[in-house]
């Protein structure tokens, strides 16, 4: 034995070399192929081609006689290949093999992922303490630099283990994951053993390498890891030995483990990222093309090194040149390729796990136009039942294709987005696409439509436009239903414009006349009306073009504020309501003129235009708009300083609201009530009752927290705090001052937010 400690570095090198090249020669003689080999051997062809390479030099003596006996050797042959895997076995017993498992190096413009450095570090220092884990599972989606930052960490925290930093590549993604006798094979010949002290079974490898794991300080890093079945037996039992591992799925069957999932990096991570890749160029970037640059990466660390290193390689480049290119969409993907690194190829390899009715999911979910969705928006898509699609779901945010949130909502990351776009013009026909997209676009005008209409007074049950309203049950499933899914249904409404489904686009834009005064502040009323009319012009209806141009008028009245606009838009719909002989409409037109010529100082043309509407509206029995014209006269009246008349037609606006023999609308009474009740507030301050004015301020506004109705709501606030500073109640007014900025901040009025929040924060 002592001889073999003499052996030298070229010796062994030659005698490892030795029985690869007489196997190698032995199966080239037989004529046989490493596949045709191992089938008669009963040896696999990845240990055949590791020991021909000289990978393996030391073979257990039952795998050297199996291969004998296929090779048909004789006596000499045999003995030759039996002493020298026996020489290689004792080489190993007694030279622990340097090199095995090594850690990759780390790069050197590692950026950002503090949090998760931290949680790493804790979590392996703290792992002493009873009962604490001893193994964090790191997962997220390809691209996210999982391995990247696991091993930035295992290298810094290689001084807590002196037993050593061992790195495993799993091949998870792989059509053939590394086996796991072969992974725990290749862990504990790097932890020492030597072939013959290796059992030959997975339970008695499992048994042996935790055995050593448990009294050794080592860490052990399992890289993109397949399935929990692959891990377990690979995971440390309690002691000293620690292990991370990283995985594209969730991996949700492990025990016993603590989980880390990594999202893209913040824009100011990415950009710092990014421009450290390109520190060394001899080009200068600007600053904002970096920036933009960054973003359209989508926060990837993978696309971001891609970026990188395409600008690195070419001096000639500048950042902006390359965001140039990366802002069509049609070539992003194809543009973020930079040598073997392509995000396409990282996406592609998620893909192909998944089964095939949920790849056939994952593509056509490309053609939803909003930026997430229900299982119910998917199930339609897919063309499945829902049951189908929440486990088609669950398994593309297993694999980190999709996101998902507590709320039940799902949503792709703009990148695989475009990969998903780009499988489905790949994998399905134009026809296929047209039928997929016209289907979707169907269901989600009838459900908006559905939807739109439980806030119309005048409808009746909407449960009679059809099986859809199965789905929206009550007038708050409604309502949230259309918030959440803003941009599906307004992706639908613009798609079926384009392909002239005119009846189905101008009722879905009709069904929102009243929903949208709970959220006047949205920004796409201009545009949904404007489809609504350009639809009734279509087809050829004049009494409904000018309902959908009186919208238009609404629009730049209040969330718009551009009063001679909403006059031109009411002098066409006087114009078309008029010559159709639509008289609710007359109306309604001139209630706009009258809000109109309200903010433009011309309050007696306004009164006279808020009167005629509401004497219409009377006559036609319309209650629940005669209720808003009676409203906005009380504005006027209080605009024009007859603060006592306001006052008087706010408090009989109130009764008739609260009369339930008046026939209103009790959805309609409930969104004009805390209105009015606020309005009788500001008519009380103006005539010195700031008291009983508060008072009445504070209930409209709970009022119309509960209705959502967030833009009179700030103004009330914004009213009632300048009430509360007047009455040196000042602790009172800067709280009503701060609620008041964060209401403005949540419609998008930042000017107004600003000024409140100044406000707020002012010395008494």
């Amino acid at each position: 034995m002592s001889d073999l400690h003499q052996i030298t570095a070229k010796e062994r090198s030659i005698t490892a070399s030795s029985f690869a090249e007489v196997l190698r020669r032995h199966r080239h003689a037989a004529r046989l192929t490493l596949e045709q080999l191992a089938e008669v051997s009963g040896v696999s062809d990845r240990t055949l081609s590791d020991m021909e390479r000289g990978r393996s030099k030391g073979p257990q003596h039952r795998t050297v006689t199996a291969l004998a006996d296929a090779l048909h050797l004789a006596d000499a042959d045999r003995k030759q290949l039996v002493e020298l895997a026996r020489e290689g076995r004792l080489r190993d017993r007694w030279a622990r093999p340097t090199g095995l498992c090594e850690l990759p190096r780390s790069v050197d413009d590692f950026t950002g992922r503090a949090a998760g450095l931290a949680w790493i570090s804790e979590l392996l220092r703290a792992g002493d303490a009873p009962g604490a884990a001893g193994v964090g599972l790191i997962t997220g989606s390809a691209g996210l630099g999982k391995t990247t930052l696991t091993v930035r960490a295992a290298h810094a925290l290689r001084p807590d283990f002196p037993g050593g930093v061992f790195f495993l590549d799993l091949f998870g993604m792989s059509p053939q994951p590394l086996p796991v006798d072969e992974a725990l094979g290749t862990l504990l010949r790097a932890l020492g053993g030597a072939d013959p002290q290796i059992p030959g079974d997975v339970a008695g490898r499992a048994s042996l390498y935790r055995s050593l794991l448990r009294d050794r300080r080592v860490l052990i890093v399992l890289d993109n890891a397949a399935s929990e079945e692959q891990v377990r037996p690979l995971l440390p039992a309690g002691g000293a030995g620690k292990a991370l591992v990283t995985s594209r799925r969730l991996l949700a069957g492990l025990e016993g483990v603590r989980r880390l999932g990594l999202g893209p990096l913040p824009p100011p991570e990415a950009t710092e990222l990014l421009t450290g890749i390109l520190k060394d160029r001899g080009a200068s970037d600007e600053g904002s093309a970096v920036r933009q640059l960054a973003q359209l990466c989508g926060g990837l660390p993978l696309a971001l090194r891609i970026a990188g290193n395409r600008l690195v390689s070419r001096p000639g480049w500048n950042a902006a040149d390359l965001a140039a290119r990366l802002t069509n969409e049609e070539r992003r993907l194809d543009q973020l390729s930079a040598g073997d690194l392509k995000i396409a190829t990282a996406f592609g390899l998620s893909y192909e796990q998944l089964a095939d009715a949920t790849r056939r999911l994952f593509r056509r979910l490309a053609l939803v136009p909003g930026r997430d969705l229900d299982a119910a928006l998917a199930a339609v898509v897919g063309g499945t039942s829902i049951e189908e699609a929440w486990d088609a779901l669950d398994e593309l945010v297993d694999l980190g294709l999709l996101q998902d949130n507590t709320s039940g909502r799902y949503r792709f990351h703009d990148l695989v987005r475009l990969f998903a776009r780009d499988r489905l013009r790949q994998e399905e026909s134009a026809a296929e696409r047209d039928a997929f997209t016209a289907a979707m676009t169907s269901w989600l005008l009838r459900t908006a439509t559905t939807a739109g209409r439980w806030f119309d007074p005048g409808y009746g049950d909407p449960g009679r436009a059809g099986p859809d309203a199965a789905a929206l049950s009550s007038l708050e499933e409604a309502d949230h239903w259309l918030r959440v899914n803003a941009d599906n249904w307004l992706g639908a409404l613009r798609h079926g414009a384009s392909i002239g489904r005119f009846a189905a686009v101008l009722d879905c834009a009709e069904s929102m006349d009243w929903f949208s005064d709970r959220w006047m502040h949205a920004p796409h009323w201009y545009e949904v009306f404007t489809l609504g009319a350009e639809a009734a012009a279509a087809l050829g209806d004049q009494a409904r073009q000018a309902a959908q141009l009186n919208m238009l008028a609404w629009v730049h009245l209040l969330p718009r504020d551009d009063p001679e606009t909403t006059l031109r838009y009411t002098a066409q719909a006087t114009d078309l309501a008029t010559r159709s002989g639509a008289t609710i409409q007359v109306a309604l037109a001139q209630h706009h003129a009258g809000g109109a010529l309200r903010r433009l100082g011309r309050l007696d043309e306004a009164i006279a235009a808020e009167t005629r509407a509401a004497e219409i509206y009377k006559a036609n029995g319309d209650i629940d708009r005669y209720c808003h014209s009676l409203g906005a006269l009380g504005t006027c009246l209080r605009d024009a300083g007859h603060y006592a008349e306001a006052l008087e037609q706010y408090l009989g606006l109130l009764a008739l609201l609260n009369d339930d023999r008046s026939g209103t609308t009790p959805s309609v009474a409930a969104l004009i009530r805390p209105i009015a009740l606020a309005r009788v507030g500001e008519c009380l301050a103006l005539l010195g009752h700031r008291a009983e004015a508060i008072s009445k301020l504070t209930e409209a506004i709970s009022l119309m927290e509960q209705g959502r109705l967030a833009f009179p709501q700030a103004r009330s606030l914004e009213t009632l705090a300048a009430l509360l500073a007047e009455e040196d109640r000042t602790g009172e007014s800067h709280h009503a001052y701060a609620r008041a900025a964060e209401v403005y901040q949540a419609i998008g009025d930042a000017e107004a937010s600003s000024r409140c929040r100044d406000l707020a924060t002012a010395a008494p």
